[in-house]
């Protein structure tokens, strides 16, 4: 009898090692995948990272997918965890406040080194079937419980309006990871707390009207083909991440053959640095023309907040999804991040001007700039919601998240 009872005790420890090194080598898949993408993350990578030999990651896990999988399939189960948590709150305001909050503990944890940080999902869609499906199924699924946030929604209004929220919130925690770093930790709760302002008053004072006035974008069509190149390019890597989007596969969209793509660039590094330029040009050009058309601080950024909306969510031209930038190399990375904070920083002009004069709401202007980033960027995804409904019609759903905040519905009472 005694022999079985250390036996067990044995067995548990064994299972319990087990478990820890099988969550570290996820742990270092995790890492692995936001630096370098789900495609680029190699089994001598994380093993280097965990300090085992290759060998032993593949007892764990057989095939590099099936690591990328599992990884993935924890940052969703720990989404889905904290949503659950959310809901035990009585009222979406409370349940949003909640969900941010759990969010926030969590890299404040990873910021002390409690805890390692979660796989972000945008190569979810880059995957292989049969496991592409199971995988987009777990988020879909993420997406509806993070709809409910705001309970059962009457009507199709409704709906359209909650999922907008849901897509808004949800891209907006992903991305704190991307400017929360340029805070102390102590001031982790103050941010949270200007944020969740954003999200519960948005930036367009109480009595201001979304009335905006469309921007004329430039058309560059310097060199022939090749603007037809860069958005096809761009709409790609925005569904397949930069690996899942071969030479072969942006030059097949096209009907072209693979060498006229190196006609147009040297090397698929160009083609990204070409495709981000393009985009943050666009952006850009937007926030310049508002500004030189004058009018008020919240005039120009609601006109220049509907014009990029309808780039991302026409069917000709996206804008680059920021999560393409781990696949460049760091010196050219470090150049696209740059050329990010210049553009975030001049919305954070706008609003901290606008506030100045009296159009804008008192909000932190550097927050609630990242928050209208994360926004922006991740428009291009609702693009199937958009064609469902009037443009104008999705882009004044969209665009209210952030201007009239998450629980506003005067954009369904018109």
């Amino acid at each position: 009898m005694h022999g079985t009872g250390d036996t067990g005790r044995g067995e548990e420890t064994n299972t319990r090692r087990f478990r820890a090194k099988r969550d570290a080598i996820l742990a270092a898949a995790a890492e692995a995948i936001n630096e370098q993408s789900a495609k680029g993350m190699t089994f001598a990578d994380v093993a280097r990272r965990v300090g085992l030999n290759t060998t032993s990651v593949t007892y764990y896990f057989k095939r590099k997918e099936d690591l990328a999988a599992a990884a993935f399939e924890h940052t969703l189960d720990s989404l889905l965890s904290m949503l659950d948590e959310a809901m035990e709150e009585t009222t979406p305001d409370a349940r949003v406040e909640r969900y941010l909050a759990l969010n926030m503990a969590r890299l404040m944890r990873v910021q002390r080194g409690e805890e390692r940080q979660m796989a972000g999902l945008s190569d979810l869609r880059a995957m292989d079937e049969p496991v592409r499906s199971r995988l987009m199924a777990r988020w879909r699924e993420v997406f509806r419980r993070t709809r409910l946030l705001w309970g059962p929604a009457e009507t199709r209004q409704q709906t359209d309006l909650n999922g907008a929220r849901a897509h808004v919130l949800l891209e907006n925690t992903f991305w704190l990871p991307v400017w929360l770093g340029r805070y102390e930790p102590d001031q982790y709760p103050r941010a949270e707390a200007r944020l969740m302002e954003v999200f519960r008053h948005g930036i367009a004072r109480p009595e201001a009207e979304w009335r905006p006035a469309p921007i004329d974008l430039p058309h560059d069509e310097a060199v022939p083909g090749r603007e037809a190149f860069l958005l096809a390019a761009t709409r790609l890597i925005n569904e397949l991440g930069y690996r899942g989007a071969s030479v072969q596969r942006i030059a097949s969209e096209l009907n072209v053959t693979k060498g006229s793509f190196y006609h147009h660039l040297d090397a698929k590094d160009d083609l990204v640095v070409a495709c981000y330029k393009r985009s943050f040009d666009t952006i850009a050009a937007a926030q310049r023309l508002a500004d030189e058309r004058g009018g008020s601080h919240w005039d120009r950024l609601a006109g220049t907040i509907a014009t990029l909306l309808d780039v991302q969510f026409s069917e000709l031209g996206p804008l680059l999804r920021t999560t393409a930038l781990t696949a460049l190399p760091l010196g050219v990375r470090q150049v696209m991040v740059e050329r990010s904070n210049r553009i975030a920083r001049r919305f954070a002009g706008t609003i901290s001007d606008g506030i100045a004069e009296g159009t804008i709401r008192a909000v932190d202007a550097l927050i609630a700039a990242q928050a209208l980033m994360a926004f922006l960027n991740a428009a291009f995804d609702m693009r199937k919601w958009a064609w469902s409904m009037p443009r104008e019609r999705a882009i004044a759903l969209y665009a209210s998240t952030l201007t009239f905040g998450l629980f506003d519905d005067r954009v369904i009472g018109d």
